[in-house]
């Protein structure tokens, strides 16, 4: 039981590190951080089963993370308002050409990634974005001027 309780305790702290760091895909990820990751997993697991070797620890220490994961997306699915806790919010990072860099500040993005992320979609001025949105995920979606959505769904409630 005392495995369960420190898995849970760890998943909790993994999740509440992961929303802390920020919104990067793991293909975004620098080096540095790929192996802090790593590292930090090794860390845990250590933590979990207490240099236990046992295979029922590790079965165990795997399944409560998996069980807390999956309860995690129920009650995303279940309460759709919890989403923007456990998920954060999609927010408005240009508006008509003008990009808002107290939310870029905020969000720990800077002009020349956000440009960089712009050339890919083949936009090569600020003004020709009439909308970009920094998705939960790390990605930003454009949208230009022609009504051409660069990449990203339809415009949704909840974005700020």
């Amino acid at each position: 039981m005392e495995i369960v309780i420190r898995a849970a305790v760890l998943f909790l702290f993994l999740w509440a590190i992961t929303r802390i760091v920020g919104r990067s895909t793991v293909g975004e990820l620098s080096t540095f951080q790929l192996v802090l990751y790593i590292v930090m997993g090794d860390l845990v697991q250590q933590g979990v089963t207490q240099q236990d070797y046992s295979v029922t620890s590790a079965l165990l220490a795997v399944g409560v993370f998996a069980l807390l994961t999956l309860a995690l997306a129920w009650v995303n699915a279940r309460f759709p308002r919890v989403r923007g806790i456990t998920h954060g919010i999609p927010v408005i990072i240009v508006r008509d050409g003008v990009p808002d860099l107290n939310r870029l500040s905020t969000e720990r993005m800077s002009l020349d990634d956000l440009m960089a992320g712009a050339r890919q979609k083949g936009i090569r001025r600020f003004d020709e974005i009439e909308l970009a949105v920094l998705e939960t995920n790390g990605r930003v979606s454009f949208f230009t001027r022609t009504g051409d959505a660069s990449e990203g769904a339809p415009e949704q409630p909840g974005i700020t």
